[in-house]
């Protein structure tokens, strides 16, 4: 025979259960698309909330709201007449749900709760924790009927554990619900003739309703839960950025671009189908840079086109109604969303895809779009870069050390400033992009496959001249290649081309040509052209040759001034500079040569040690040995 206290366990573990069992949760109808609403009642907001989730009131003012990631509902609509209609079918839902255990109006204190019907006659209160306990039922229900108002203390919370989610939780107060400052409330709430207000920094994953009273919010973060079978957001279908355009770091149809330093570094090509390309340091680009226009070029100007015209048709399922507002720790779920005139983008906005890695968002922008120093877009739960998409219909503009992600599709100039962050594209349809000090990095992982597969590029100095070979497998239509040098490393002239070898296949084909003129410290960059005239840069590379034997440099020592005599170098102007014996430049000088290629220049004061002279001249580097200062 069982003891006694074991039939005393199953008798209390089957009155949970059949209280999970008989809990139904009500159905919201379209009011689950309102974070807040009123039957009859005015809603205002007081400082910066950020809210997820329709706001409206059937009877009554909706104020002092800035962005709200939803949709702002003005009285009286379809939209609100059919939220009335709705709530109070789920409050008539919640006041017959059955059986019902009654507890103290005391809650929280670390108090456990499991599924079910839970009835408060008094008024109720919430102070520290209370800890809803779903058992790992994802479907467990927990009702609240509140006989009179439900009030919280400062920083008071609602906890889920084991799988209960915030959407199976509803309350029901028949008074005015009020939280103090900092509390963390979830579920549904219903405010049954009365009021409802949220103090500062609370935080709602859930609800308020108000039937018959207002509803006040003060700093507040509120959001709809998500579960229950409600479908996330997806955001519309990505639209595709065309095979040539995909390549692309940063392109403009029409204009310059630019970098000011040659201190930006870029993931994807640079190009321009009706302007130049200038400034960057090759070795900082990880990508083709077209110069000018050609094959390549023209292929993602119809690209762009496609692209602002497929986001342009796109409809919009939020407007945000305060552009000059935009930012703010504001949290955009997947949507279109579109912003009546120029924007500013302040502080920090959140793209949060809710565990969605496909999800897409677009933001349209009817205006120009200036991003402050240190504002950030910032993705959060699965966002990917490549599924965001800002189409700016005017010029984009970002202060120092700006953060960003995304597709840019401006309509106007583009500028980044010391220090921004791209992780994405820059493109226009119309007007000149500069950079200055920026890492721009596209996802160039969709772009096309080209008529070869590289192997290598490389060179070699010999003697008085350099060496250069490469290498290719996977020829299919290739046409010839084109060699370019630079004293820079960033204005190419054409040095030489070279045939293609001919066939198709997987045989790895070996090239070579010898440069009998190089500079001493040159770049060196290759091209590959199709039978369709498509030319594709493969990459740069720097090579040093040995120094000329015709140039002598010479340094000697008198008390603590260096006097340097160089013979050997074409006239002009060029730069004298000095180094330590840790390779730190401590100075640096212009000179001038006089017509007789010599430079008589003094250098002072030093401290004592021993330094190396190097000479730049006419795309040339000359060093001299060590000399002593003493």
């Amino acid at each position: 025979m069982k003891p006694l206290y074991s039939y005393l366990v199953l008798f209390s573990l089957s009155l949970i259960f059949s209280f999970q069992l008989s809990a139904q949760a009500p159905t919201l109808g379209t009011a689950a698309n309102f974070v807040f609403f009123s039957t009859v009642g005015a809603i205002s907001n007081t400082g910066i909330s950020q809210v997820t989730g329709d706001v409206g009131t059937n009877a009554g003012a909706v104020t002092n709201f800035g962005n709200v990631n939803g949709v702002m509902q003005t009285p009286p609509n379809g939209a609100t007449l059919q939220a009335v209609s709705d709530i109070n079918n789920t409050l008539a839902q919640i006041n017959s749900a059955s059986p019902v255990n009654t507890i103290a109006p005391a809650l929280g204190g670390g108090q456990i709760l499991f599924a079910g019907v839970y009835h408060v006659a008094g008024v109720a209160t919430l102070n520290g924790e209370l800890i809803l306990d779903g058992q790992n039922n994802a479907n467990a229900v927990f009702i609240f009927q509140l006989d009179m108002a439900f009030y919280s203390g400062f920083a008071a919370k609602v906890r889920l554990i084991n799988n209960a989610q915030a959407c199976n939780v509803f309350w029901r107060a028949n008074g005015e619900i009020s939280f103090a400052n900092e509390t963390l409330m979830k579920g549904n709430l219903i405010a049954n003739n009365d009021a409802f207000h949220l103090g500062v920094n609370d935080t709602l994953q859930g609800r308020a309703f108000a039937i018959n009273g207002a509803i006040t919010l003060d700093n507040t973060m509120a959001f709809i839960p998500t579960g229950c079978g409600v479908p996330l957001p997806t955001g519309p279908a990505a639209p595709a950025i065309g095979s040539a355009l995909g390549c692309y770091g940063i392109f403009t149809k029409t204009g310059d671009i630019t970098d000011s330093g040659a201190n930006t570094y870029v993931t994807g090509d640079i190009g321009s189908n009706g302007g130049t390309t200038g400034g960057y340091d090759p070795l900082k680009v990880k990508g083709n840079n077209h110069p000018s226009s050609d094959g390549s070029t023209g292929a993602a100007a119809g690209d762009l086109t496609t692209l602002y015209n497929t986001l342009d048709l796109m409809n919009s399922d939020i407007t945000l109604l305060y552009p000059a507002q935009f930012g703010n720790g504001l949290v955009l779920t997947p949507h279109v969303y579109t912003m009546g005139g120029a924007a500013s983008l302040t502080g920090d906005v959140y793209l949060n895809a809710q565990g969605l890695p496909d999800a897409v968002f677009v933001i349209e922008i009817n205006g120009a779009l200036t991003a402050a120093s240190l504002s950030r877009v910032i993705l959060v739960n699965g966002t990917q870069a490549k599924n965001v998409f800002w189409l700016i219909k005017g010029a984009a503009t970002r202060g120092t050390d700006a953060i960003f992600h995304g597709t840019v599709v401006a309509g106007g100039a583009i500028s980044t400033a010391t220090g921004d962050s791209i992780t994405g594209r820059i493109f226009t349809t119309v007007g000149a992009i500069t950079t200055q000090a920026s890492v721009i990095t596209g996802d160039i992982s969709g772009c096309g496959v080209l008529p070869l597969s590289w192997i290598y590029f490389n060179g070699t100095p010999a003697k008085n001249a350099v060496e250069l070979r490469w290498g290719t497998s996977n020829e299919i239509n290739n046409d010839f290649f084109t060699l370019e040098k630079s004293k820079d490393g960033v204005n190419f002239n054409i040095l030489t081309t070279v045939d293609a070898a001919g066939g198709t296949g997987s045989t790895d084909k070996h090239y070579s040509f010898t440069d009998p003129m190089p500079f001493t410290n040159g770049y060196y960059r290759i091209a590959q052209t199709d039978l369709s005239g498509r030319k594709n840069y493969y990459r740069t590379i720097q090579v040093k040759t040995a120094l000329s034997n015709h140039t002598k440099v010479n340094s000697y020592v008198q008390g603590n001034i260096i006097y340097t005599h160089t013979t050997g170098i074409s006239s002009g102007t060029g730069s004298l500079i000095m180094y330590n014996m840790e390779g730190r430049k401590v100075s640096s000088q212009n000179i001038v040569i006089n017509k007789e290629g010599n430079i008589y220049k003094t250098v002072k004061p030093l401290q004592k040690g021993v330094y190396l002279i190097r000479i730049i001249a006419g795309g040339e580097i000359f060093e001299t040995g060590k000399v002593l200062a003493y």
